[in-house]
């Protein structure tokens, strides 16, 4: 219960945020957010057909 409630507050402290910054900014942030978790799902999915692990 407390994760939510700090999530929910993390969630608040962004959303106000990006409420005051500007538009042009808040598109460029999403666009390098939305690249970078693509690139992380694509390495994530490439590992595990090949099988390998880092341990």
């Amino acid at each position: 219960m407390l994760f939510i409630v700090a999530a929910l507050l993390l969630l608040g402290v962004v959303l106000g945020t990006v409420a005051h910054a500007s538009l042009t900014f808040t598109v460029i942030a999403a666009a390098v957010i939305a690249t970078w978790l693509g690139i992380f799902a694509l390495r994530e999915r490439h590992g595990r057909r090949r099988g390998t692990s880092t341990n």
